[in-house]
């Protein structure tokens, strides 16, 4: 199969940590995606997504004019390498359930992004690789209900979806 350097968008629009959050959601209106790479300079130091802006943001009243970048951000980013085979990287997603993910240089520096939808559209060979990693990525994830008791109490004191 390829590498990534074959398949990757290049010249990726970033961000740095100190953009607020609607900055961010414009900039992903914008451009019609759902991630933005976050750099100091040329160096990825985080990712931030449409879901990170409205549950580490918005969910917790956090204001979205000055609430920056770098409170709601992914900081550890699971990154490749622009010589990384897309074999490879299309396991990596599937097993972090990620769809697409920032490539770098050996400093770090971003020099593209590589998407399920890349591997798709340039490798249509391998079109039930990216029908079952997809599937792996799109599993469901267990939910959080450790909710505070103020949470998930009713009105009644009762435990909401409890018969009284």
């Amino acid at each position: 199969m390829a590498t990534v350097a074959e398949i990757m968008t290049r010249e990726v629009r970033s961000m740095t940590p100190q953009d607020t959050l609607v900055q961010a959601a414009q900039v992903m209106d914008e451009l019609n995606v759902g991630v933005v790479p976050v750099c100091e300079g040329e160096r990825l130091v985080g990712m931030v997504t449409d879901r990170d802006i409205v549950v580490r943001g918005l969910a917790r009243e956090l204001d979205p004019k000055s609430c920056k970048l770098a409170d709601v951000m992914s900081g550890h980013v699971r990154t490749v390498r622009e010589n990384d085979d897309v074999d490879e990287v299309l396991s990596e997603m599937a097993t972090a359930q990620i769809r697409r993910m920032p490539v770098v240089d050996a400093q770090e520096r971003l020099v593209g992004i590589v998407s399920l939808g890349d591997i798709a559209a340039k490798d249509p060979e391998d079109e039930v690789d990216v029908a079952m990693s997809l599937g792996d990525i799109s599993s469901p994830a267990e939910p959080d209900r450790t909710g505070t008791a103020e949470q998930s109490q009713g009105s009644t004191g009762q435990t909401q979806g409890q018969p009284s």
